[in-house]
């Protein structure tokens, strides 16, 4: 007996590279970054994406010449894509380590609210694979790890701005654009997109120099020829939206911290020729110690970021408005 339904044979047809390959530009917005992600050619990526819709007979991407949205037809697919790659890792994940007891430490540290990948999620399925492995665990900024990691005092470490990382062993996770968050009524709020010189002779909220995103606005804005004055250097997220929604100045921030509850009266702004995308990486220390499950986490991690990152709005991305949605 079949279950099948006339018509929809196709469905056999899908494999889960199409599917990584959709998740990937629905994410990224861009093919070329998105090839990128996934390590393939901008074409190769194209092409997969072209055979699918045609197999579904339904286009899954508007494509313009400036930037990439899912259709309705994409989005409904998204969620079941999502699924079915997080089942794919999970099935996989429990076929390598049936036989294997790992015991040891594990030494992690990630900055804080990194966005593009679950560090939590992540950590949680490795604890249900090694229940004897002790993990502890470090947060920090991205500067300050990467320097540990070097030492050999961290194992792995999740960190932005991957022009940074030096002779490390890394992996890429992702990137996404920056956005400008400033209260409701401000000047900034009335241009959308920005530009760094319609932000100069504004007062500015950012992080600390060992936080990622801070060298990566100072050499943004070094790059655009403008002076920045930062009124408030801080060394928390939540701390920054506070300092931003009392007025204290305004701040550049990957999108997925303007999209944080805390942050939802705030408006957040599309920045232009911000300089370098906030990019995320794991990264791991040369220096191996022998009881080390290292190699575990890294397995686990390879190829299930997709299943790991936090939802994201699968519409299209918000322009100069309060966000709502929460990551």
């Amino acid at each position: 007996m079949s279950f099948i339904k006339p018509g929809y044979e196709w469905s056999l047809l899908m494999d889960l590279r199409q599917l990584e390959y959709v998740v990937a530009v629905a994410d990224e917005r861009h093919f070329t970054r998105a090839a990128a992600l996934v390590g393939v050619s901008q074409s190769g990526l194209s092409t997969a994406i072209r055979a699918l819709e045609a197999e579904l007979g339904s286009s899954l991407f508007e494509r313009t010449t400036r930037r990439v949205e899912p259709t309705e037809a994409g989005r409904a697919l998204l969620p079941y894509a999502r699924a079915m790659l997080a089942q794919a890792v999970e099935a996989r994940d429990a076929v390598v380590d049936a036989s294997r007891e790992v015991s040891g430490t594990l030494r992690i540290g990630a900055e804080q609210c990194l966005g593009i990948v679950d560090v939590a999620a992540l950590l949680e399925r490795f604890h249900r694979r090694h229940p004897q492995v002790e993990v502890h665990f470090a947060e920090a900024g991205s500067h300050e790890l990467l320097a540990r990691v070097r030492a050999a005092e961290l194992d792995v470490a999740f960190v932005a701005d991957a022009g940074h990382l030096g002779a490390l062993p890394s992996r890429d996770l992702g990137g996404e654009d920056l956005v400008v968050l400033c209260p409701p009524g401000h000047a900034a709020a009335s241009s959308s997109p920005a530009r760094w010189r319609d932000l100069e002779g504004h007062d500015f909220v950012d992080f600390h120099p060992s936080w990622a995103m801070r060298p990566l606005n100072d050499a943004a804005v070094a790059a655009a020829g403008v002076d920045r004055r930062v009124r408030f250097t801080v060394g928390d997220v939540h701390t920054l939206i506070g300092f931003v929604g009392r007025g204290l100045g305004i701040a550049v921030v990957p999108r997925h911290v303007a999209a944080k509850p805390e942050a939802q009266a705030l408006v957040a702004v599309p920045l232009e020729g911000g300089g370098d995308r906030w990019t995320v990486s794991a990264v791991w220390s040369t220096r191996e110690r022998a009881d080390s499950p290292t190699p575990h986490l890294l397995a686990l991690l390879d190829g299930s970021v997709q299943a790991c990152a936090p939802a994201r709005d699968e519409g299209p991305r918000p322009q100069a408005r309060p966000l709502v949605s929460a990551v």
